[in-house]
């Protein structure tokens, strides 16, 4: 008797179907075939012990399964449940009439009870695509594939539940999610909000900006001063994830397992703070068994670099792929996968080893050559790729003992958002452009050219400072949002006078 069922494998953000085939002849042995490695063909011991606690028997002949497509390398423990329910089938201990409608997957413990797997959102979107009735996996991650509506998931706390449900003894009851009310009910939800933050006007100026233009920022002052603290609360002022983002941001972290137990949609933008110690490949993706970065941990949101000079340089220079073309490809001898990315890049640093200089009150204790080697930890082609480059001062005991808040980071998202929509509707018409900080230099021409007056403005500041080419398109994008967010139609010398303030760290003599 053959029996066929099927489960999937998770490449990338998304899941491949595979087949699974049980077939039995004469012999006492087991055959896993189909390219599966050692995690998956551990499953045999987890399968007999399984059913034994369970009161059943694993059937004592010489049983085939073939995993197919076999160039498919098939990796981790999450093939247990359809493995174990084919071999049952194989001796009629489970009914085999509907296994064809339904796609199944889920890790074993030994006493039959189901494990939470990965990329549980990925799997019900294929299953859906593929037309199958249903998906069954454990319970655990029964909300998180609910969110894919047409398909039925059943979430099971052991082997005994699904086992009952084929043979029609036991019914598993779907899980239902709201996906539309559960998105939008957590879409208001900010931890923390810019009405904390006594003083720092022009800082949080540069970030609304960057937030309304999607523009990179880097924040250079001495410890205290107040930018991790501001770093924290960009996320509320970005614009809400549309429900499209929101269903790629929730794979990205369904495939890397850092969703949380029950959950089902992320609501809000990712927050992303990586230790400077983090290697390249936690940083970029990849590895033995294949996993998503930070960067792409940070799609859609926001990754913050802390004391960005103490990454390894070889670290900060894989970045400069990924901040140009929002995504990452992971290119290794038997796979070529590839991964979105597409974050907003937010950086701190200390001036100085010290951390004091340029401080208005405390002495540097620094030499020119070290500031200057300091500074050079971070490569010239980096800072370019940041659009937004400015200096922070602490804030005076006036204005951090003073009872006034600032104001609430709802207040400022509103201009954001309204600045998006003009943005969104300009670019309406150019496939993956959604802000100005992704305008293409034959954009730039288009819609971010200065008047006479601004053209000679940007040619003093070009020839003072020194800029680089993508200096001066990063200017010209920064001064787009800043007219956008005065509802101009037109740069006017002002915007692009701001937008060239924000070019600190471009200044020859910044530590000379």
């Amino acid at each position: 008797m053959l029996v066929k069922l099927y489960t999937a494998a998770v490449q990338g953000i998304d899941a491949t179907l595979i087949t699974i085939e049980v077939n039995s002849s004469r012999g006492i042995k087991f055959f896993l075939v189909g390219l599966p490695d050692s995690a998956v063909k551990e499953s045999h011991e987890r399968i007999i012990s399984a059913l034994r606690v369970n009161g059943y028997r694993f059937p004592s002949c010489q049983i085939i399964v073939n995993m197919a497509p076999a160039d498919i390398r098939k990796e981790g423990a999450s093939y247990d449940l359809p493995l174990a329910i084919g071999i049952l089938a194989l001796t009629e201990t489970v009914k085999a009439d509907l296994l064809d409608q339904y796609l199944i997957i889920g890790e074993l413990s030994l006493d039959g009870s189901l494990q939470p797997i990965r990329g549980a959102l990925p799997i019900a979107i294929t299953a859906r695509k593929q037309g199958f009735k249903g998906l069954i996996l454990p319970q655990q991650n029964a909300r998180e594939a609910a969110v894919v509506n047409n398909l039925d998931v059943y979430g099971a706390q052991n082997i005994t539940e699904v086992i009952g449900f084929f043979n029609g003894e036991t019914t598993l009851t779907p899980t239902v999610v709201n996906t539309r009310e559960e998105f939008f009910s957590h879409q208001e939800e900010v931890l923390f909000d810019f009405a904390d933050v006594k003083g720092q006007e022009s800082v949080k100026r540069a970030l609304e900006v960057a937030a309304a233009g999607g523009h990179n920022l880097i924040m250079v002052g001495p410890p205290g001063s107040g930018k991790s603290m501001m770093a924290k609360r960009l996320p509320g002022i970005l614009p809400p994830l549309s429900l499209g983002e929101s269903l790629e941001t929730t794979k990205i972290h369904s495939v890397a397992g850092k969703l949380t137990k029950g959950s089902s949609l992320i609501a809000t933008r990712p927050f992303r703070s990586p230790h400077h110690t983090i290697s390249q490949v936690a940083m970029v993706g990849g590895g033995a068994t294949p996993q998503p970065g930070e960067i792409s941990l940070a799609h859609n949101g926001v990754l913050f670099l802390d004391e960005l000079p103490e990454f390894n340089r070889s670290v900060l220079e894989v970045l400069r792929q990924p901040l140009e073309d929002r995504h990452i490809t992971i290119s290794r001898a038997r796979y070529t996968l590839e991964y979105p990315a597409s974050f907003m890049l937010i950086a701190s640093m200390n001036p100085c080893p010290c951390g004091y200089y340029n401080h208005p009150t405390r002495p540097c204790v620094c030499n020119t050559g070290q500031v200057q080697r300091y500074l050079n930890k971070i490569s010239g082609p980096l800072l370019d790729r940041i659009d937004i480059q400015i200096e922070i001062v602490p804030v005076t005991f006036e204005k951090m003992s003073g009872q006034e808040r600032g104001e609430s980071s709802a207040s400022i998202r509103e201009r954001v958002i309204h600045a998006r929509q003009i943005q969104t509707e300009r670019f309406a018409h150019i496939p993956d452009v959604h802000c100005n900080a992704q305008m293409t230099p034959k954009l730039l021409q288009q819609y971010a050219q200065p008047d006479t007056h601004g053209l000679e403005l940007l040619r003093n500041a070009m020839t003072r400072l020194n800029l680089s080419a993508r200096a001066y398109d990063r200017i010209l994008k920064v001064a787009r949002t800043i007219a956008d967010l005065d509802g101009s139609p037109q740069i006017q010398t002002g915007h692009l006078a701001e937008a060239i303030s924000y070019r600190n760290l471009d200044r020859e003599n910044w530590a000379g």
